[in-house]
């Protein structure tokens, strides 16, 4: 008895004999797949789009690009990422949990968290050995993609409100081999609520296991102002809190960690710090570092 699929094919064919304009009929393989495919192949699979970032552009703002000569901020970042590549890896002093996700943040708007989490991403992209996703979290104020200077799309809360939704047909390729993006998505009234949905943690959760080979950037909204990126915080492996020199109060410094006590690692990275070189003259911009807080 021939099967469902080949009586379909004569059938097509018959109509064509008859003059119907009808598309030619690939010839049918083994297990009902087109011949020198697999049935899985023979599907049509949802496809990621593919954006150009202008890297020229990138290094001339000061952001860490794969094709910019050696700088001072490039240094910096390739200290700043060793640790969170070593625990999103499972190198580290011990196994983290979900180490593959790792959330920058703030205590306040307007501390350079967004210019923080592009860096990061681009330096940890320039690594032989790891492929690199940045989420742009902050579906509030959302800015990565004008940072890079890529047109909106759907995304994160796309992927939240419908769970049915393929999270790799949202990605974005890029010509930085190494690096995917995931915009904030299609703006919605309560998309701050979203963020801390059950629907939001599955995701979180089958992100670091479905890419548990990939390192996960998120770059959230800052931890005093709302509540959200706390319940973030307390899903993620490791915390990256951006605090802007001479300008974030201690005080607010201290109470930002205290929402973020859940997450085993908290990492703080000191923006806009001065230092003075050898000739005495004060360089505008840098970066410190600070070890896991307690």
């Amino acid at each position: 008895m021939s099967s469902l699929i080949e009586q379909a094919a004569q059938r097509l064919e018959q109509l064509r004999q008859a003059g119907a304009d009808m598309p030619p009929i690939p010839p049918v393989g083994p297990a009902g797949g087109v011949a020198g495919k697999p049935v899985s192949e023979a599907q049509p699979a949802a496809l990621s789009r593919r954006v150009e970032i202008n890297l020229d552009a990138l290094a001339a703002a000061g952001i860490v690009s794969p094709n910019a000569p050696r700088s001072q901020i490039a240094d910096q970042y390739r200290v700043i990422k060793r640790p969170l590549i070593a625990n999103a890896m499972g190198r580290g002093a011990s196994i983290i949990a979900n180490g593959n996700l790792i959330m920058v943040t703030s205590a306040l708007p307007g501390e350079g968290k967004t210019f923080t989490a592009i860096n990061l991403a681009m330096s940890m992209a320039t690594e032989l050995d790891y492929t690199v996703m940045l989420v742009d979290a902050d579906v509030a104020r959302p800015s990565i993609m004008n940072v890079l200077g890529l047109p909106e799309g759907p995304g994160l809360l796309d992927l939240v409100v419908d769970e049915s939704k393929d999270l790799s047909s949202m990605l974005l390729r890029t010509n930085i081999d190494k690096l995917t993006i995931l915009p904030s998505g299609t703006q919605h009234a309560r998309a701050t609520e979203l963020l801390a949905s059950d629907a939001m943690i599955r995701l979180l959760d089958d992100m670091a296991k479905r890419y548990a080979d990939r390192i996960i950037v998120f770059d959230s909204p800052p931890l005093l102002p709302t509540t959200e990126s706390r319940v973030l915080a307390s899903h993620m492996g490791q915390v990256v809190m951006v605090v802007q020199a001479e300008k974030t109060l201690q005080s607010d410094v201290q109470q930002a960690l205290a929402t973020i006590e859940a997450c085993p690692v908290k990492l703080m990275l000191l923006n806009q710090a001065k230092t003075i070189s050898k000739m005495g003259y004060e360089y505008g911009y840098g970066y410190g570092y600070a070890q896991p807080q307690a």
